[in-house]
């Protein structure tokens, strides 16, 4: 996906993704926006974090949602964890809708928690953008997921979708290998905790 700051983007189901791009602190026209590092905790679960959905959209419009790339260091090895979907049981990163109140980082670590029973630092820091489309009765909608990385510090043993959906963590490049979407692989391929200290 072409990020640079003078195209025009498409419109989205009540979101103008050049707007979106620019809050998830993607490269501006000038300056990079240094990064912030904030602890994530489980949302309570007796109040579910509102999602909100796009009324009104036609059938073509690219709906947004955002991923949580979740990582942790094993005997100084990256690991990177992905879930299993609930429709075909391929593998992904936890990702979601937008919810209200809450920033594209803190709804991917959301997520994070409630899909894959995770939690730890996220950081504000979009690292790339992929597509997909999601089947829903029978059609299927272009999503474009943004995603933001998790440096997991807990890994639950209880979960709101445990029942759901098989959890496993991945060598980076076995990780690659396990996702469908040519964008996706590229960005886990690619990714570099390093860099996000520094950037």
């Amino acid at each position: 996906v072409n990020l640079g700051p003078d195209k025009k983007w498409p419109r989205l189901a009540g979101v103008h993704l050049g707007k979106t791009l620019r809050i998830c602190h993607i490269r501006r026209k000038e300056q990079l926006v240094t990064s912030t590092m904030t602890k994530t905790r489980p949302p309570k679960v007796k109040k579910k974090a509102r999602r909100l959905h796009l009324h009104g959209a036609a059938k073509t419009d690219v709906r947004t949602q955002f991923a949580a790339l979740c990582y942790r260091y094993k005997r100084d090895e990256l690991q990177i964890c992905l879930i299993t979907s609930r429709g075909t049981g391929r593998w992904i990163p936890p990702k979601g809708w937008p919810m209200h109140k809450q920033t594209p980082a803190d709804a991917a670590a959301t997520e994070a928690w409630e899909e894959a029973g995770l939690t730890g630092k996220v950081f504000d820091t979009c690292i790339g953008v992929y597509s997909y489309n999601k089947p829903v009765k029978d059609r299927e909608l272009p999503i474009m997921s943004l995603v933001y990385p998790i440096r997991v510090k807990s890994i639950h043993t209880d979960w709101p979708e445990k029942s759901q959906r098989k959890r496993k963590w991945f060598s980076q490049a076995r990780a690659t290998k396990k996702v469908d979407e040519p964008e996706l692989k590229q960005i886990i391929a690619n990714f570099d905790p390093a860099k996000l200290k520094r950037s």
